[in-house]
């Protein structure tokens, strides 16, 4: 008789078999009930077909009966858009992702292995993300010191590898952790939300009886900044995971990937004559001059929390780049939760080397009480910050308003980067509204008649204005043509070097070059 190993490939089969089943049938027909899929659907769905390869699928709990509970992660690598990634999910079927069904190494692994072998990360997070639970302490037997599994790769791998966290369902306490601690944070309305803890331990902590909605649905969130994008279904987030990752280099020793543009850099666009009105006062839509501007189908709206500050990722024949510009039907000032946009996309460019390019128009950081009591001055200046520590090359088209503190440092002025302005622009210290005021309140109180002098010295002011009166003294670089122009300006703030990647702890990437 032959001796083989028949039995224990047979028993690697019957242990498969369980890990598939996750929580068991019951608790699948209950994730699905809630609108949900499971995680392996969810694999399933993100991945290019047939490139999941698990890790740790053996891992689990034995039972009396001979058969094994799965822990509640699945993890592995797989292939989104032919890229090579890292995905660590939850399984909600397995006590709700709590930590009494983790085996919490492995979920330690697939941060480590993203970092070690550079490799982009998506959590798919459902449940406690193996959270600790009371019950835990009875099964051990003792209380402990909270350690969070694995911390020092979630925090490093935010300077290493794009990390992205998708909130398929009730995302709580070190769940919730991990899914601030990205890059792109994305969050399904309606069946996600997002708490540091749930509503049983916030009655019985602070007394408020709420439900998980009220306590961390999406109107929580809509404006705080946790959570980056908001869709409507998990078929949803798995496109904006993909399109993000399009844009970014599996790690920070990479360069961004260069895409085959068939929108030619020389194409004009004519609506952009009259795409800013002659009227200051009057908004216009932001939307279609980034479609005009950038190649084709290319920008990727990035925070949706910014209010009037948008923030994108788009291409300029065919290179990545970011971009901050301004919605006027929301205002055109820098708010606190504009300052946080702003300053995230500017991290994000800086880390993974994509240029930036501004469409100026900042009326200034946001004034008065609400802004004063929203601690404006102190997220405005954090963002001013980022910009002016960016070493990524950073361009400027100026399509109206540049005034104030926050107009001024809405790229950094200070270094060789180049800046185009559209006829349209409209700059100084403060805006001639309320400036003037401010500025002739003497004269003006001095006057018979106010309305009248403050006519005049709107008059006297009003030529000094022009922006071609500041091109003649190089107070702005080029006035260029809307149409025509723009591309092949622009196209030079993302136009790159023969470049090697970076060793970790040196800036050996060649730059973008910024002048033509």
């Amino acid at each position: 008789m032959i001796e083989d190993w028949s039995d224990e490939v047979a028993e690697i089969q019957r242990r498969r078999s369980h890990a598939e089943g996750l929580g068991g049938p019951d608790k699948v027909a209950r994730q699905h009930a809630t609108g949900r899929l499971t995680v392996r659907e969810r694999i399933d769905a993100l991945a290019d077909a047939g490139s999941f390869a698990e890790i740790g699928a053996l891992a689990g709990f034995a039972n009396a009966d001979g058969t094994v509970t799965p822990a509640n992660f699945v993890a592995g690598t797989a292939r989104i858009e032919g890229r090579k990634v890292v995905l660590g999910a939850d399984d909600f079927t397995g006590r709700g992702g709590s930590g009494d069904a983790a085996i919490h190494a492995k979920q330690v692994y697939s941060e480590q292995l993203a970092g070690q072998f550079r490799l982009p990360l998506i959590r798919l997070l459902d449940g406690a993300s193996g959270g600790g639970s009371v019950k835990m302490i009875e099964e051990a037997g003792y209380s402990y010191v909270p350690v969070n599994p694995g911390w020092d790769h979630v925090v490093a791998n935010l300077s290493t590898v794009p990390v992205v966290s998708a909130c398929l369902g009730p995302v709580v306490g070190l769940g919730a952790a991990r899914a601030v601690m990205s890059h792109l944070c994305v969050f399904v309305e309606g069946v996600a939300q997002l708490f540091v803890a749930g509503p049983p331990v916030v009655k019985g902590g602070v007394g408020e009886d709420v439900d998980k909605e009220t306590l961390g649905g999406a109107d929580v969130h809509r404006r705080n900044g946790n959570v980056d994008r908001f869709v409507a279904t998990e078929a949803e987030a798995f496109d904006v995971i993909r399109r993000f990752l399009s844009y970014l280099p599996s790690s920070v020793h990479e360069l961004p990937p260069v895409t085959t543009s068939g929108d030619p850099v020389s194409r004009a666009d004519e609506s952009l004559l009259s795409a800013i009105p002659r009227s200051p006062r009057r908004p216009y839509r932001i939307a279609p001059i980034l479609d005009a501007l950038f190649d084709a189908g290319s920008v990727f709206r990035y925070a949706d929390y910014g209010g009037a500050t948008v923030t994108a990722l788009a291409r300029l024949d065919g290179h990545p780049v970011g971009v901050v510009a301004t919605d006027p039907y929301r205002g055109n000032t820098l708010s606190a939760a504009g300052a946080l946009a702003l300053t995230r996309l500017v991290d994000l460019c800086e880390t993974f080397h994509l240029p930036l390019v501004s469409l100026t128009d900042q009326g200034g950081m946001t004034i008065g009480t609400t802004a004063e009591r929203a601690g404006t001055l102190r997220t405005g200046a954090r963002a001013i910050s980022a910009v002016y520590q960016a070493r990524v090359p950073q361009a400027e088209l100026i399509l109206r308003r540049v005034y104030g503190v926050g107009g001024a440092a809405i790229v950094n002025r200070h270094t060789g980067g180049r800046s185009w302005a559209w006829p349209s622009g409209d700059w100084g210290s403060l805006p001639a509204k309320g400036g003037i005021e401010a500025a002739y309140r003497a004269e003006l109180a001095r006057s018979t008649d106010p309305e009248a002098d403050l006519e005049i010295i709107q008059g006297r002011l009003a030529p000094l204005t022009n922006p071609f009166r500041t091109a003649e003294h190089f107070g702005v670089q080029d006035i260029i043509d809307p149409p025509r122009e723009p591309r092949p300006a622009l196209r030079v703030g993302a136009r790159r070097l023969p470049a090697t990647a970076r060793a970790r702890g040196t800036t050996q990437l060649g730059n973008a070059a910024l002048v033509a």
